[in-house]
Formats: structure tokens, sequence, C-alpha cells
């Protein structure tokens, strides 16, 4: 884990800014002294340091602040002047609570998410990307976080290089009863509105066996940061590779599928396979700077999507948190 110095002090009594943990100041936490501090007024005055605080330390926690439902997180983010984003090109099954406020994930409890930047295999995603707990689960579900400039530093040069000489595919297959469907993907199942979308959001596509859809989409795994210009790894590389499965159900969908017909799997940019070893430390990478905190009921997480991956935890009992994305991004 890389430690960076916390130096930051602010003169108000009804505020305490400070790292969640000595050492480790992700995320940097602001906790509201007073229980009558709503959370709106003073994100509206103190911006500037807010905007300082998430750029050079990639995620700031709110907590005491009174959010208590999707509501307040709504109208917290829109009265603050956040243009919220569709989730286009969905990957994870979400329910669309209000008006591009949805769950975190309605992915089973009893699996890992692993660490990722939100829409990294897209030609557009956001900076910004918020969460809001509204019922911290029973035991587990917390929502780990990791600095992806450290990240990058992690990985070996020699890796880092040869992806960012031949970028990073991925390969989705729709149709085959995996994963999400074309409708809810690409909004259609019309083939034609389908390959515009393909064509217009650069995504190579075939028909398989008639209606099955292949898709193939190229990125860079290492981009610059719009504002620091910093190097960050950014990539799902590791999160849909193949050997994420575990091993029964790798062996189950290769023998089924064959690696370019299951539901996800990624290739280096020439499509030649990327090696489980190499897999294996750009996993480490992100072990090594994993970063866990628990839920309070009310917490507001801001995360900058490029500088700051996240992921989340199993969990036992009832858990409901809310993620919603703003600040578009293209490249």
């Amino acid at each position: 884990m890389t430690t960076i110095k916390f130096d930051y002090s602010i003169d108000d009594k009804n505020i305490i800014v400070k790292p969640m943990e000595i050492g480790r100041p992700l995320p940097i936490l602001i906790m509201a002294q007073n229980e009558n501090l709503k959370l709106k007024q003073w994100f509206k005055a103190n911006e500037k340091l807010i905007d300082t605080l998430l750029l050079q330390y990639g995620g700031v926690l709110f907590r005491g602040f009174s959010i208590a439902n999707e509501q307040d997180f709504h109208q917290f983010l829109s009265e603050t002047g956040n243009e919220l984003l569709h989730y286009n090109e969905p990957t994870s099954p979400r329910i669309n609570i209000q008006d591009k406020v949805y769950t975190s994930t309605e992915h089973p409890s009893d699996q890992e998410i692993l660490l990722h930047n939100e829409m990294s295999y897209s030609t557009a995603w956001p900076r910004k990307i918020w969460f809001c707990s509204v019922k911290v689960a029973d035991e587990g579900g917390q929502t780990p976080i990791a600095d992806m400039r450290n990240v990058f530093n992690l990985v070996p040069e020699e890796i880092r290089n040869t992806f960012i000489e031949k970028g990073w595919m991925l390969v989705r297959n729709f149709g085959n009863g995996f994963g999400l469907s074309l409708e809810q993907v690409f909004g259609s199942t019309r083939k034609e509105n389908i390959e515009d979308y393909c064509a217009k959001n650069d995504l190579k596509f075939e028909w398989v066996g008639g209606n099955n859809l292949r898709t193939r989409q190229v990125r860079k795994a290492v981009r610059q940061h719009p504002i620091s210009k910093e190097n960050l790894w950014f990539n799902h590389i590791a999160f849909y590779h193949e050997s994420s499965l575990q091993p029964q159900n790798r062996k189950l969908f290769l023998d089924w599928f064959g690696s370019e017909g299951m539901p996800y799997n990624t290739f280096y940019g020439d499509g030649t396979p990327i090696e489980d070893e190499v897999i294996h430390v750009i996993r480490n990478a992100y072990e090594q700077e994993k970063v866990v905190f628990p839920w309070q009921r009310g917490d507001v997480l801001m995360l900058d999507n490029m500088l700051v991956a996240h992921g989340r935890n199993p969990f036992k009992g009832e858990r409901k948190t809310l993620v919603a994305m703003s600040d578009l991004l293209k490249g």
C-alpha cells in the first residue's frame, strides 16, 4: 500500500476533514459535526476545496449529512450542478431508481466484484462516480477502492509497455443465455439499430449463427488524467479475463464456447491471448493498493473514476447502495 502525507486543514468547527486511516488518505473523510448541516449547502460553499481534495487524493467520503434515501441523494446531486449520465453499454445488471440514479449492481450477493474503473471499455466514460449507502449490509458489502496512479506504477514496465503498444480488446457475446440481453445493452433487438450503435461507438461486430451478436472493442490500457496529466492504469483487462472465473466455470465455458465465444473475455489489442501470469501480476497490483472502509447509512462517496477504481465485497443481509455518474469524458 502506497502511503501519502495528508497536510490539509479547514477552519470550520462544523466539519472534520481527515484521512480515513493515518498514512492512507483514500478516501478523505469530510464529516459533519452539526446534525443540521446540509450537504448541498456545504458542498456548494466549498466546491473549490472539494475539487482540490478529489484531484489530489481521488476520493472524498461525506458522512453525517443526513442523506436518508434515494430522493435525498438525487436532490443533492441535481441541486449541486451535476449533469447525471445514462449507464450506456452496461455490463452489470442495475435498476434505474430515479432519473439516472441506479442501484450499484444487482450482481449476486455472495460474489465479489473486482476492482475496476467504470466504463473504461467504452469510448466515453464518467469522470466522477457517486455512491450513497442507504442500507448497510449485516456483514460485508464494502466498496473497496484503489488509486490507479499507484497501480500504474506497480504494473511492471514490460507489461505496461506491451499494453501501451497493443492496447487491449474486450470481446462480448450476446444470445448464448448468459450476461445481459441485446435490449438491455443496446436498447433494441433490431439489427440495424444495433449495427448503427456499433458503428458510432467503435465496436466491431459480427452476427454468429443468425441472431447471436459478437462485438470486439480495442481500447487504450493507459490514459492520462485530463487535468493532472498523470498516467493511469485505466481498463478492464483483468476484470473480464477468463481467468477471473472459478476454475471449474472457466473450463465449462471454454468447453461450451471457446475463448472468443465466452460472454466476456479480454485479449491483447491484436487479438492474441493474454497470459494468465500477466493477469496475475495485474491483479496483484490492484490488491496491493486496495483500501476497504466500512459504510455507514447516509454516506456519500465521490470518486474520480479515472484516478480511483472501485469494487464490491460479498455480503449477507440486505444492502442498498446507489450510484450515479457525471462529467462525461471522451477518448
